[in-house]
């Protein structure tokens, strides 16, 4: 990886990176769905929502069992499976409780098989069942869902799976993908430019040992990312926004504990490029977009950035406000 041939600077910091879902109505702005997007009568989403309800609640006793064992009760595992509480509590907003079976609770006998590693494995699976979901839901639940998904391959990988390969690089049918897209379409593309180059900045600063490797792994994955985005926006008949001829970067990159910083930022910003893009694209066209979004997360972590509950998207479920008395 060559260091850059002129002076310019990383924009990723400073282009505006949508927060909220632009083609949903009626959805709170983090991308939770809100009572007020369901309308009268049943909520569409029900069926979707209650079975990623279900995969959660296995999930939670598989950790309540391995929570109940001295010898396998540790922090990470406590944290772990406070993020699973938080993901079933967003799965579950606005529906009737009624509806929602209880929350498992610690399981009197907890089952012999239960190891970190069929924990994993479970994490892997209930991802999937997430994904596979997406075309049924609409936007702000299949952000929701995907966000979610993200985050059960990066406690698979902190359980001790070996880490998920990388998605094949992928775009939506063209066919099937409608203009409404496009700007989405674009503010990810625009977005692909700046890690490119981003990179370069972080390979130029790192040793040449594992990291300078990692950092050029990262740099051919964005630009085959990239690539794919300006295949589709040229098939769609719309011009790709082109790399901008100068970015700035959001702090000062000197020496390789601010290069990891750098790429830490820069794979943390994706993951709300790609959260936003699951929401916009049409149902059956999602899927990249949602592998795009658990690889940017798998990334971030590697370079040391905080984890989170929803990669891509902030806490889903809104802040209580005080009523008066």
């Amino acid at each position: 990886m060559q260091p850059p041939s002129r002076r310019t600077f990383l924009a990723l910091g400073l282009i505006t990176l949508t927060t909220a879902c632009t083609s949903s109505t009626g959805a709170d702005p983090n991308g939770a769905v809100m009572p007020g997007d369901k309308g009268p009568g049943p909520d569409p989403d029900a069926p979707v929502r209650l079975r990623a309800i279900a995969a959660t609640d296995t999930l939670l006793s598989a950790y309540d069992a391995l929570l109940a064992t001295p010898a396998t009760r540790t922090a990470q595992l406590q944290s772990l499976r406070a993020e699973t509480a938080q993901h079933r509590a967003a799965l579950a907003y606005g529906i009737p409780a009624a509806s929602v079976p209880p929350t498992p609770g610690t399981p009197t006998t907890p089952p012999s098989a239960t190891t970190p590693a069929a924990l994993a494995t479970l994490e892997r699976q209930t991802a999937q069942s997430h994904l596979a979901d997406l075309g049924a839901a609409r936007p702000p639940l299949a952000r929701l869902l995907a966000s979610v998904a993200a985050a059960d391959a990066l406690h698979a990988a902190a359980l001790g799976a070996p880490p998920d390969q990388p998605g094949p690089t992928g775009t939506p049918t063209p066919a099937a993908t409608p203009g409404a897209a496009l700007p989405a379409l674009q503010k990810a593309l625009s977005a692909e430019h700046a890690a490119v180059y981003g990179y370069g900045v972080v390979g130029a600063h790192l040793p040449e040992d594992q990291q300078r490797a990692d950092a050029r792994t990262c740099y051919a994955a964005h630009q085959a990312q990239r690539d794919a985005w300006q295949r589709l926006l040229t098939t769609l008949g719309a011009t790709p926004t082109p790399a901008a001829g100068g970015y700035q970067l959001p702090f000062a990159v000197t020496d390789a504990p601010t290069a990891t910083k750098l790429a830490a930022h820069l794979e943390t910003r994706l993951t709300t490029v790609y959260a936003d893009l699951v929401a916009d694209l049409p149902a059956p066209q999602r899927q990249p977009a949602a592998t795009a979004l658990r690889d940017c997360t798998l990334r971030a972590h590697h370079w040391g950035a905080p984890t989170t509950a929803f990669p891509g998207i902030p806490d889903p479920l809104p802040t209580p406000t005080a009523t008066p008395n």
